[in-house]
C-alpha cells in the first residue's frame, strides 16, 4: 500500500506539470480550433532558458520569470511567422498542422546545434529546495511539493483569467464566432498573440518543474512530454481548461503507477493507452463539448 500510495503522490506532482502544458494545448485549440504541435519544443526551450540564466549567476527565481516572459514571446513569434499568414490565406487545417510540426523539430534542432546548446544531456538545478517530507514510510520531496503547489495556483490564475476577466470573455467570444468578436470591437489577432503567450510562458514553468524534478535536461525533452501532454488534452476534452487538469492528472497517476509495478518501459505508451480507450469509450474526451472535431 505504501508503495502504491507513494506512485501515486509522484503521479499527482508530474501530472499537474503534464496540465500546465496540456493547457497551452487547450487554450490554442479553444480560441483557434488548432492543434499547436510545436508546444513541446517550446516546453523544452523553457527548459533551456532557465538553465542558460542559472549560468550566468541571476538565480533560479529570476532565470524561471525571464524563461517565462521570453517562451511566452517565442510562442507569439511563431504564431505571427508561421501561423497567422496560413490564417489570413485560409489554409486547409492539415497544412497550419504540418507548419507546427515543422517548427517544433526546428526550435528542437536550433537547441541542438553545438554552439547553441549541443545535443548531449544537461545538468538542471534541482526544485529540492527544502527538507523532504516524511509521512510514515512514504517520503515526499521538496520538488514534487513545489510542483504540486506552483501548478495549482498557476491553473486556478488561468481559470480565472478565462472565466472572470475581459481576456478570458474575449478568448471565448472568438471561440464562438471569430468575424461576430471582430464586429463586436474585439482585436483579435491581439487576443490569439496573449493565447499564445500564455501557453508558452505555461510551457515554460513546466519545463522548469519537470527540468528541476529530474535533475536534467536535453533538446529532445520536448517530444515524449508534449504528446504526453497532448494526450492529457484530449483525455480531460481539448478546448476544456478544467479537462486539461483533470487528463494530466490521470495520465501522471496511471503511467507511475504502472512503471512502479509493470516496470520503466510502460511508462511513456501509458499515455496513449489512456488516450485510445478514452477516445473509444467516450470521443469528446472525459469534459470535452460535442461538435469539436478531433485532429
Amino acid at each position: 500500500m505504501q508503495t502504491f500510495l507513494g506512485a501515486v503522490i509522484n503521479g499527482l506532482a508530474l501530472g499537474m506539470a503534464y496540465a500546465l502544458i496540456a493547457v497551452g494545448y487547450s487554450m490554442v485549440f479553444g480560441v483557434l480550433r488548432l492543434i499547436n504541435f510545436s508546444h513541446g519544443a517550446v516546453y523544452a526551450f523553457g527548459a533551456y532558458m532557465v538553465f542558460f540564466f542559472v549560468s550566468l549567476k541571476l538565480g533560479l527565481l529570476a532565470s524561471i520569470l525571464l524563461s517565462v516572459v521570453i517562451s511566452g514571446l517565442l510562442a507569439m513569434l511563431v504564431d505571427k511567422v508561421a501561423l497567422e499568414p496560413l490564417r489570413k490565406k485560409k489554409s486547409i487545417p492539415i497544412a497550419t498542422l504540418i507548419t507546427t510540426i515543422g517548427v517544433s523539430f526546428i526550435i528542437q534542432n536550433v537547441l541542438s546545434i553545438e554552439y547553441v546548446f549541443g545535443s548531449e544531456r544537461r545538468a538542471f538545478p534541482s526544485t529540492n529546495l527544502f527538507a523532504n517530507l516524511s509521512i510514515g514510510n512514504i517520503t515526499i520531496q521538496s520538488s514534487q511539493i513545489i510542483m504540486l503547489i506552483v501548478a495549482v495556483l498557476l491553473l486556478g490564475v488561468l481559470t480565472f483569467l478565462v472565466q472572470g476577466t475581459k481576456v478570458g470573455l474575449a478568448m471565448r467570444a472568438i471561440e464562438q464566432n471569430r468575424k461576430a468578436a471582430h464586429l463586436a470591437g474585439i482585436n483579435v489577432d491581439l487576443v490569439i498573440s496573449f493565447t499564445f503567450f500564455i501557453g508558452g510562458a505555461c510551457a515554460a514553468i513546466a519545463g522548469a518543474l519537470i527540468g528541476g524534478y529530474y535533475g536534467v535536461i536535453n533538446p529532445g525533452m520536448g517530444s515524449t512530454i508534449g504528446l504526453k501532454a497532448f494526450a492529457a488534452a484530449v483525455v480531460g476534452g481539448i478546448g476544456v481548461l478544467h479537462g486539461a487538469v483533470v487528463g494530466g492528472l490521470v495520465v501522471g497517476v496511471v503511467e507511475c503507477v504502472a512503471a512502479q509495478y509493470l516496470g520503466s518501459n510502460v511508462r511513456d505508451p501509458m499515455a496513449f493507452v489512456i488516450l485510445i480507450l478514452i477516445l473509444i469509450l467516450k470521443p469528446n474526451g472525459l469534459f470535452g463539448k460535442k461538435g469539436i472535431t478531433k485532429v
